[in-house]
């Protein structure tokens, strides 16, 4: 065992022995939540309890919550398991980038030096003001919240990571869906070939990573709807909320990308 992981285990022994209610408490909803990505191996337990899982875990109690206040979480979804309008905003946002060559003329330039890349447009319902302008994306949406663009340079990818909370779905779309099966994304045990189809559709606190094992950029829109609820405005809340008490630290959600202006 590596000697962080002995210091978080002594952490959590400390927490255990001084809190044992909460503690449980956690264990359980933890449990809980871990199961869902039906990912079981001995590496997968030490990065959720461990490692860059461990802020999902600490929010697994609102996560689960969550998942009572909307329809069921299928996980993996396909485009026509969101209600109508929402799809008809994907559609959109799918046209729209279609037909804006500036996405990639533009980005392609300024991914000498840079290994991933990220620019945002609409960040959790606030519209982002950048060099590369697309006031299409700046538009009222009920359901789009998030609207950038990531950037893979050659042979790049994520580490095998979850995302924190379940109050959006993330939806990703390649703008280059390239002949190539080792550009993906696996989530869970689903392993999407963008060849095949453009559009993946996920809980986002799923285990999951993203590959890039090309010689040519990737390039997905990156994008964040409000999860199908009948309590929409409920999580609309919610996530103006989270906006407020993270917008000063998001930087530390994408330490690892170079963020574009």
């Amino acid at each position: 065992m590596k000697p962080k992981d002995l210091i978080l285990l002594a952490i959590v022994a400390v927490v255990v022995w001084l809190l044992p209610k909460l503690s449980l408490f956690y264990i359980v909803c933890g449990l809980l939540d871990f199961r869902r990505s039906k990912r079981f191996e001995a590496a997968n337990w030490r990065r959720y309890f461990f490692g860059n899982g461990i802020l999902t875990w600490f929010l697994s109690p609102f996560n689960l919550l969550t998942d009572l206040l909307c329809a069921r979480n299928r996980g993996i979804y396909q485009l026509t398991d969101l209600p109508d309008e929402c799809q008809k905003e994907i559609r959109l946002l799918m046209s729209l980038a279609d037909n804006e060559p500036k996405i990639i003329s533009e980005l392609s330039k300024r991914m000498t030096e840079k290994k991933r890349g990220m620019i945002f447009f609409k960040w959790y319902g606030k519209n982002i003001t950048n060099t590369l302008t697309i006031p299409e994306f700046h538009q009222p949406f009920k359901y789009i919240k998030t609207i950038g663009v990531s950037i893979f340079n050659k042979n790049q990818s994520t580490s095998t990571h979850y995302g924190p909370l379940r109050i959006t779905l993330r939806v990703l779309y390649n703008l280059v869906p390239l002949k190539n099966d080792a550009i993906y994304i696996a989530a869970a045990n689903q392993k999407h070939l963008w060849h095949d189809n453009p559009l993946f559709i996920f809980d986002d606190t799923l285990v999951h990573q993203s590959v890039n094992g090309s010689d040519q950029l990737r390039y997905c829109m990156f994008v964040d709807i409000l999860r199908p609820t009948r309590q929409l405005s409920l999580m609309g809340f919610f996530l103006s909320i989270v906006r407020s008490l993270i917008i000063s630290f998001n930087r530390i959600f994408y330490k690892n990308w170079d963020m574009i202006k």
